[in-house]
């Protein structure tokens, strides 16, 4: 490795050709870079006292390309991003130059046309690949060549590219007096060069060092480049061109800069049944091709099962399915926001490809998908359990009764993670804050045009509050309300029964109920079917809100169904309790005082946690669960001793009556201990028994 400062033009100038591999991301700067770096060259000219403007890294591995004669082309791993927005801005500036209005500039020293042109953007000699000094791949370097060489664009050109050559050729215009300036500035800015040696430097750790300046490298960034930096070229290019472009492509540039991250977590999630943490998809994409299983596979293998699931991310998550059916369920999915359940989806998929799960059961599917996650928002239901539940989902099917078991494991979840049933989830809906509801225009939406072919655009309308949100209301509305108005207008204002769509919004203003009625455009002839029976009302009171209210969640249970089975079926697949043969008799301290006085309170306060929480007798201890052990406790002559299943450094603990036993062997599971002796101490131990259940409970966020 050799590592040089240098300024930046004499670094272009003798540099024959900078390739950028196919394996590096696309060219991603946007004109909030392209601006830093312009600012920054400019004030760097303008002040004599600035004697360089350092601008980053420009890494490269030396020899191993294929050379024809003398050219010598090198690769670089790191600079790319800066690297472009340079010859941008120099192929802007030649342009600017040559145009009559600027020639005056064209004596400063380097800055011609010509000298910039032959120095730092072509190799005027050369022909082909060879001309140019920077070389991108696929698309990016179609729309340089096109802006060096100032000829069209490729039909499909690189946006970034194109939108950035076109900023700096505005600044330019705009800031004529500014060019003395902006040469100074591009004379200062420096580098530093850092050579490696092919054979000798592993190029793929130096790359995950590298915080250079510009735009940081995403998880998928890493991830492209681990899987195709540090293979041979023929073989880049095949898993390029057949895998890792299509990707590209799926996504486009704008959603491949947003999601592709998202994806790989999914993926990885699908893969290895964990959830990694949003920073560190690319550690666990590490760990998970290097597990024995994906090495023995290879890494073609590998990557082509990234873009098989990389092609349903993008009909599900992106608005790629083509079946009208698939695409209005997936799109409601979206809209409802549910990240959470695509490593489900994704499996769900697959199945549906690969002809495993039908097109019917896989709408169906979703549509259960859609009602849990909205009725548990509906019933305020906390959402943190939301990963963990659709990440193991695919666990628990049975494939060859595929929607059968979707609906069984849905009804079988304990109760925070239930599946609302109609009645909770109709009172609830008739009570919540629906115009606050993060999304208000989902379920209006729904409610619309449920069972109708002919769908109304909900965005052309506005809501509209049929009982005003102005707090001074008028005397004809706390008239029709009656002596409790306010208590009514506080409770219900927000609420599905007031609340409806309208074009009129503007119109209807604070007016009586009977003026909203009756004019024109008013509830009357309303083609709005959530207004059906509005042009009937001669009142709107409390009453009638309940009333109205009552009839849409009535429609509701229908729009978002819960699943249903008959009784015979759901108990075949119901858990069976586990027989151990173990009672209390097998625990001699449990059957006289004080440890069985201690136990029976301990138990009672344990078991009223959570519906959900289960009581197993065994040999040595007693344990308590939900997903799995929370709490064990081992009876012993004058106390009980439990086991919290949470690790030590996050028990919130004031007393410090807890025990680290990480590397200790104890009967019972987790490295926290706690010993109670006596029952005034019991409020407490149960204080460090819930956050055990609660960290099982809510393990991990629902994003």
């Amino acid at each position: 490795m050799k590592a040089n400062e240098a300024q930046l033009l004499k670094f272009l100038k003798k540099i024959e050709q900078l390739q950028v591999p196919i394996y590096q991301r696309m060219y991603s700067w946007t004109e909030r870079e392209c601006q830093q770096l312009w600012d920054d060259i400019v004030r760097s000219g303008a002040n004599d006292d600035i004697s360089a403007h350092f601008v980053g890294s420009i890494v490269y591995i030396e020899g191993g390309l294929h050379q024809i004669a003398n050219f010598s082309p090198v690769l670089v791993i790191d600079g790319q991003q800066r690297l472009t927005t340079v010859t941008l801005l120099l192929a802007a500036l030649v342009k600017a130059l040559e145009k009559a209005e600027v020639r005056e500039h064209e004596s400063v020293d380097d800055f011609t046309p010509k000298k910039l042109r032959n120095y730092y953007l072509v190799n005027p000699e050369e022909s082909g690949e060879h001309r140019y000094k920077l070389l991108l791949s696929q698309t990016d370097g179609d729309s340089l060549i096109a802006v060096v060489e100032g000829t069209e664009p490729p039909k499909e050109p690189s946006l970034r590219v194109m939108k950035n050559f076109a900023f700096f050729e505005a600044k330019l215009a705009e800031h004529k007096s500014l060019l003395p300036s902006l040469f100074k500035g591009i004379s200062k800015l420096m580098v530093v060069d850092l050579a490696l040696n092919r054979g000798q430097d592993n190029p793929q750790l130096i790359f995950e060092s590298m915080n250079s300046t510009g735009r940081e490298l995403s998880q998928a960034d890493l991830i492209r480049n681990f899987l195709l930096m540090g293979i041979e070229p023929r073989l880049q290019s095949k898993l390029y061109d057949r895998y890792w472009h299509p990707i590209e492509l799926d996504f486009g540039q704008e959603a491949y800069d947003t999601h592709f991250d998202r994806f790989m977590r999914h993926y990885l999630t699908v893969k290895t049944g964990t959830i990694p943490k949003q920073d560190e998809v690319y550690e666990a994409f590490k760990s998970y091709a290097r597990s024995p299983q994906v090495a023995e596979l290879g890494i073609e293998v590998l990557v082509g099962d990234i873009r098989e699931f990389a092609q349903y991310f993008c009909a599900m998550a992106l608005g790629g399915e083509t079946d009208p059916e698939l695409k209005r369920s997936f799109r409601d999915l979206r809209e409802l926001r549910v990240d959470v359940a695509y490593p489900f989806l994704l499996e769900l998929y697959r199945d549906y490809r690969a002809d495993i799960l039908a097109k019917d059961d896989l709408v169906e599917a979703v549509r259960l998908i859609e009602a849990y996650v909205f009725r548990r928002a509906i019933c305020a239901i906390p959402t943190n359990s939301l990963n963990k539940t659709f990440a193991t989902f695919i666990k628990a099917l049975k494939k060859d009764r595929y929607l059968e078991g979707i609906k069984a494991h849905f009804l079988g979840l304990p109760s925070y993670r239930r599946f609302p049933g109609d009645e909770e989830f109709h009172r609830d809906l008739q009570t919540r804050d629906l115009y606050n509801f993060r999304s208000r225009s989902y379920w209006l939406r729904r409610l619309e045009n449920y069972g109708h072919k002919e769908s109304v655009q909900v965005d052309e309308y506005t809501i509209e509050h049929i009982m005003p949100q102005n707090e001074t209301l008028s005397s004809a509305w706390k008239e029709a309300l009656g002596p409790n108005w306010k208590t009514i207008h506080q409770t219900w204002l927000h609420t599905l029964g007031n609340l409806t769509l309208t074009g009129y919004n503007s119109e209807y203003g604070d007016r009586a109920f009977i003026e909203k009625r009756d004019m024109k455009g008013g509830f009357a002839e309303s083609p709005i079917r959530l207004n059906a029976g509005l042009g009937k009302l001669e009142h709107w009171n409390e009453d009638a809100i309940k009333e109205r209210a009552s009839t849409l969640a009535d429609l509701a249970i229908d729009v978002w169904k819960s699943p249903t089975l008959p009784a015979s079926v759901l108990q075949t697949y119901q858990e069976k309790t586990q027989i151990t043969g173990y009672g209390l008799s097998d625990h001699p301290y449990l059957l006289s005082s004080p440890t069985c006085e201690l136990f029976e309170a301990l138990r009672r306060e344990v078991l009223a946690l959570d519906p959900c929480v289960t009581e197993e007798l065994l040999k040595l201890y007693v344990a308590y669960k939900a997903e799995t052990n929370f709490v064990d406790v081992v009876p012993q002559s004058k106390r009980l001793r439990l086991s919290l299943n949470i690790g030590y450094v996050e028990i919130d603990d004031p007393r410090g009556i807890c025990k680290d036993v990480t590397l200790l062997g104890r009967w019972g599971n987790g490295d926290v201990e706690v010993g109670f002796s006596a029952l005034d101490e019991l409020p407490y131990v149960m204080g460090l028994v819930r956050q055990a259940l609660e960290k099982q409970l809510g393990n991990g966020s629902d994003q």
